[in-house]
Formats: C-alpha cells, sequence, structure tokens
C-alpha cells in the first residue's frame, strides 16, 4: 500500500481547503477498510487521534511549504 503520507499530500494539493481535503480523505477511510487501518496505525504512531490526524498533518505540512516560500523570498532581498 500506498505510504499514507503521500495519500495525505494528493488530498492536500487535489482540493483548495484543508476542510475539504479531510472530508474527503475520511469519506475515502469510510469506504477503504484498508486505508482506515493505515491512519489508524499512522495515528497511534505519531500520537495523534483519528479525529484530529489528517488536519495535524495537513497544517504542519502547509506551514513547511509556507517557510519553503519564506526562505526563497528572504534570499531574494
Amino acid at each position: 500500500m500506498t505510504d499514507i503520507i503521500d495519500i495525505f499530500n494528493q488530498y492536500l494539493s487535489q482540493y483548495d481547503s484543508i476542510d475539504i481535503a479531510e472530508s474527503e480523505f475520511k469519506k475515502s477511510t469510510h469506504e477503504n477498510s484498508d486505508l482506515r487501518e493505515a491512519y489508524r496505525e499512522w495515528c497511534h504512531e505519531v500520537g495523534s487521534t483519528e479525529k484530529r490526524g489528517f488536519y495535524d498533518y495537513a497544517e504542519e505540512y502547509l506551514d513547511s511549504q509556507d517557510d519553503v516560500w519564506n526562505t526563497l523570498t528572504d534570499i531574494d532581498e
């Protein structure tokens, strides 16, 4: 199975908002037991709840993307 982080990133790149991406991801976990189990395992490994796991990851991921852009902007100045 594909790494759960890759799946998270696919949803985040496909949708314009974290809320919509999270909603679609959670819909998929209800339809796909393998995905649901992978998500549960990931949440357990990182110490997150299933309710907040995707959202917490998304916020951290998007913050890291902003940091990359800020670093590039700092170089230009």
